[in-house]
């Protein structure tokens, strides 16, 4: 059957005038827009977003939230859940604390062939962002105002087994690529960290965008890289190696880019 896209390459690709021309005056009929005045246009702009966000916060309070609240074995006060209800499969047991915010862009797994039922523990005041994913194999535990960027992974389990015959046989991975994970209180993991099993992140430690941490970090550090190394010592006055973090070596802060679930 000829196709409209096959149409249209034909028009795009052939060297005949009428076909160039023809080409050129449906391209210029795909960019016709209707007259926008900005004295009408900024209400119907202000009447939209008004609208979306009055029914966004309609269904979070009504449905999103109470639904999600019936999937955990315990929920603090205060859940606050944007931009729909997180992705949660396996026999995963999940306990979130007080006044969390949550994206409901986000994904939590448990390993379906583990022995006992994996646990995930969130504490108090913890932002968890966009596009996150968190698997975990036996128990990830997440301490109080912990900031999780979008798009990282906490990776409890990988999923498949590392020898290819048995991945191809669609047998689960091992238990011995299957380890904890321990984010202490006020650690920041910024926009597309990935932290692997068994890793264990020390007290208000801060990992750089993009790093892969696959070694535990000690407490007040700041890390990046792939893998992640500690890059500097973060003082008690907020400094990096004795000077302010904007200020610090470039290698070890450029790539610091958080993505803030509250914007």
């Amino acid at each position: 059957m000829y196709s409209l896209q096959k149409l249209k390459q034909n028009l795009k690709t052939s060297r005949q005038p009428w076909a160039q021309f023809t080409f050129q005056q449906l391209k210029t009929l795909r960019q016709i827009a209707l007259p926008a005045p900005r004295w009408l246009v900024r209400p119907l702009y202000i009447g939209h977003c008004g609208l979306r966000d009055t029914l966004a916060s309609f269904t979070r309070m009504f449905w999103w939230t109470p639904v999600f609240k019936g999937r955990l074995s315990h929920a603090g006060s205060q859940l606050y859940l944007y931009g729909g209800l997180p992705f949660v499969s396996g026999s995963l047991q999940i306990s979130i604390g007080d006044n969390c915010r949550i994206s409901g862009h986000s994904t939590f797994s448990g390993r379906t062939c583990s022995r006992q039922q994996p646990l995930l523990l969130v504490g108090n005041n913890v932002d968890i962002g966009w596009m996150t994913t968190i698997a975990v194999g036996q128990r990830i535990k997440i301490g109080n105002n912990v900031r999780i960027a979008g798009r990282a992974l906490l990776a409890g389990y990988p999923g498949h087994p590392l020898n290819a015959q048995d991945r191809a046989a669609g047998l689960p991975e091992l238990d011995s690529q299957v380890g904890n994970i321990i984010l202490e209180d006020d650690v920041w993991l910024a926009t597309g960290v990935t932290v692997t099993a068994g890793v264990h992140i020390g007290r208000g430690t801060i990992v750089a965008a993009g790093s892969v941490v696959t070694k535990s970090l000690p407490p007040g550090v700041l890390a990046g890289g792939v893998p992640a190394k500690v890059l500097g010592q973060i003082s008690a006055s907020g400094k990096v190696n004795g000077e302010p973090l904007g200020n610090a070596d470039h290698s070890s802060t450029s790539s610091i880019r958080a993505h803030n679930p509250e914007r």
